[in-house]
């Protein structure tokens, strides 16, 4: 097969294809009813950023005409009106969840009504909410046809209302009013009626007062339609030398917010004499990104909908769990570290187990220096207070924050200059490469005698998306990993410095040819008819030098599994190219994040862990670190959790070349398999199983009769004491 003709599924399609599997969660009648109408605000959430971020990507290479083809190997005109057609398609299945969502609420007492459905006394109710707590926070603003059309903030909801005057030679106007969201909650609930529990969305509160707003003017509404306008989210970085990367950063961040429009979302039934008002007002043309949506958008709203009915409704999260090593709170976590690695894995295990060795580490008279990467820390990150404590009690913190994390840009300066102004050494990232490394290094000295402890996650220093991201931490004290994660520190504060590693895969330098390295070596076991494998679990694969050489092993007879719970832009199922690759994603209750890479090499396995995907930007773009697992027991865990994640069946879909997200099915008496309980089932027998052969059972009493010189009988007994 011809270079030209290798099979890629373009990266955007397999976006939208792992996007449908979240609707999918929204329409799965096991999945907890609550739980539905929040997978339809992921659904809404991560539509929103592919617009903001891949589709303002697109439109921007649309611009270059033949040469973007040259450059993104897609059409990008075309490759817009195929997105164009499956958003509205998938949009239409939104809809009709949501409206059979409704249904079900509804048959458990619990109602979303809108301003037409509501009863005496909640109309009532719902006029006092307004004037209590939502109309000192309303700010219209009136349109018509001499004015420019007012500025739309991107991620805001809107009310676009047309007015009919009720006086004489006034003419007819729109206006146009933000739902304030942000400051008062999207989710009004009113009144409970006997058993009946009702909720009104801020979006209808404001329709069924709309006419007070106008009023005054000689105004009443005609028509009060929901919109929402989506923009280009791409920082453009200023390249004034004379700027530092903080400054550049603050303001690019800043600009985005004025980014071109890239989506625009309407109720269907808004008027053609609206829609045309406002598609020329926004300098749109009706093909352009412009999506007919239901009654509401902005559905990211939707995780945060409250439960007010049964406890049923809602996934059963079960307590994190602490670490088999960690469990009993009086013991040092840097003296466990130091006799042997540790592996911890979110959410089943605790994130306090990291915040509680930082905060150890911040007080421990031994500890001289912190070195750690962010990239995405909690707003109140309780991370970064341990950091600040360590500074104060005299140990020197250095703090690699990297700008450029997506999104995070504001949260991430913020913790920039509060960590410096305690003291820290704050370093903006390294010039060219973003640092997505997830990393810190605890250096002590006892008696002259340094030792080093290292943390490698696959996710990032973040308490709040540990408890519902799936994320591997490994802690080590082992010197060949702890001195090449020095060494990253090192190259983080003199770029010039890039190290030599022996051990870390090091991406932009090593991890590349260490992977293909590796993958080399099973096509020659396999085509020396030994056994040859690779399991391979990742958020995305794109990369086409990576997809290639798996194809090439493939051929070779390497048998190849790919757990991708994203984009996977290989292709499956491609007789004598690809029959040798099956792949499956898992989509359920918990963000499956962590990336493993086991290699068969020929009995003598090889396991990394890392932050990196297999896309071109984590290879050659971003500083990345994969560490191998040396330790035993560390190892069979890491294999065992991949085991139960191959073994699932229920929330399990197969990555077929259509597309398909067809689940993965229990086969004839076979017993049901979620993954994710499995998961978190194992590491709790694990953990039950280690404190069971720790304790002692007392044994039996040993009476031993002892003829002093008194000749008295005497009964001496002994009791073994318990071990913890």
């Amino acid at each position: 097969m011809s270079k030209q003709q290798i099979p890629y599924i373009n990266r955007e399609i397999s976006w939208l294809s792992f996007n449908e599997r979240v609707l999918q969660e929204a329409s799965d009648s096991s999945t907890p009813l609550i739980e539905r109408l929040k997978f339809l605000g992921i659904f809404s959430n991560n539509r929103d950023e592919f617009y903001r971020v891949r589709v303002a990507t697109i439109n921007r290479l649309s611009k270059l005409g033949k040469k973007a083809i040259a450059v993104y190997g897609d059409d990008p005109k075309e490759l817009l009106q195929k997105l164009q057609k499956q958003v509205i398609a998938q949009q239409q299945k939104f809809e009709a969840i949501y409206q059979e969502l409704l249904h079900e609420l509804a048959k458990e007492n619990v109602f979303i009504i809108n301003e037409k459905q509501l009863n005496q006394n909640q109309q009532k109710f719902v006029k006092d909410y307004f004037h209590n707590e939502v109309v000192s926070t309303l700010f219209p603003i009136m349109v018509d046809e001499n004015k420019a059309f007012p500025y739309m903030k991107d991620k805001s909801g809107y009310l676009f209302v047309r007015l009919i005057s009720d006086r004489p030679k006034q003419k007819n106007k729109y206006a146009l009013i933000e739902i304030p969201s942000k400051s008062t909650t999207r989710f009004v609930i009113l009144p409970q009626e006997k058993n009946k529990k009702y909720i009104i969305l801020l979006d209808d509160v404001i329709r069924f007062n709309v006419n007070e707003i106008f009023s005054v003017l000689g105004y009443h509404a005609k028509e009060t339609i929901n919109i929402k306008l989506t923009r280009d989210a791409e920082l453009d970085i200023d390249q004034d030398v004379s700027k530092s990367m903080l400054e550049k950063i603050s303001k690019s961040v800043k600009d985005r917010k004025k980014g071109l429009p890239v989506r625009f979302v309407y109720d269907s039934t808004m008027s053609s004499e609206m829609l045309s008002f406002i598609m020329k007002k926004l300098g749109m043309a009706k093909k352009d990104n412009a999506i007919p949506g239901g009654r509401y958008h902005n559905f990211k709203d939707f995780i945060r909908f409250p439960n007010i009915g049964d406890k049923k409704l809602v996934y059963n999260h079960p307590q994190p769990i602490s670490h088999k090593y960690l469990d009993n709170i009086n013991t040092s976590i840097l003296s466990v570290i130091k006799e042997k690695d540790i592996l911890l894995h979110y959410p089943y295990h605790t994130f306090d187990h990291i915040i509680t060795l930082l905060r150890e580490a911040s007080l421990d008279p031994t500890v001289d220096s912190i070195k750690i990467t962010f990239y995405r820390v909690a707003d109140s990150s309780k991370i970064a207070n341990a950091l600040i404590n360590a500074i104060k009690n005299g140990k020197k913190v250095t703090v690699l924050v990297e700008l450029q994390a997506r999104f995070d840009e504001e949260n991430n300066i913020y913790w920039a200059n509060k960590l410096q102004e305690e003291g820290a050494t704050v370093i903006y990232g390294v010039p060219g490469l973003k640092v997505h490394s997830k990393l810190f290094l605890i250096t002590t000295r006892v008696g002259g005698k340094e030792i080093k402890y290292a943390h490698i996650g696959t996710g990032n220093f973040n308490e709040k998306t540990a408890r519902i991201y799936t994320d591997f931490s490994l802690l080590t004290a082992d010197k060949n990993i702890t001195e090449e994660i020095s060494r990253m520190f090192d190259f983080y504060t003199n770029n010039f410095n890039t190290g030599f590693y022996k051990h870390l895969a090091v991406a932009p330098f090593y991890m590349r040819s260490t992977f293909v390295s590796l993958i080399d070596k099973e096509i020659e076991n396999a085509k020396a008819k030994k056994n040859a494998y690779l399991i391979l679990k990742m958020n995305s694969l794109v990369d086409k030098e990576m997809i290639n050489k798996l194809y090439e092993a493939s051929q070779a007879g390497v048998q190849i599994t790919l757990i991708v719970r994203g984009i996977c832009s290989l292709v499956t199922e491609i007789e004598g190219f690809s029959d040798n690759i099956k792949a499956y994603s898992i989509v359920d209750k918990y963000l499956e994040h962590a990336r493993v890479f086991i290699f068969g090499n020929n009995g003598d396995e090889k396991i990394y862990i890392t932050s990196a995907d297999w896309m071109s930007r984590n290879l050659d773009s971003r500083s990345e670190v994969a560490v191998p697992i040396y330790n035993t027991e560390v190892k069979k865990q890491i294999k065992d959790i991949i085991n139960i994640q191959l073994s699932g069946n229920t929330k399990v879909r197969i990555l077929d070349r259509l597309q398909q997200n067809i689940y993965k099915n229990p086969k004839v008496g076979e017993h049901k398999i979620r993954v994710q309980d499995e998961v978190y089932n194992y590491l709790k027998n694990d953990k039950e199983q280690y404190l069971k052969s720790r304790i002692v059972k007392p044994i039996k009493q040993i009476i031993v009769k002892v003829k002093p010189k008194a000749q008295i009988k005497k009964t001496i007994t002994f009791k073994r004491k318990t071990i913890l």
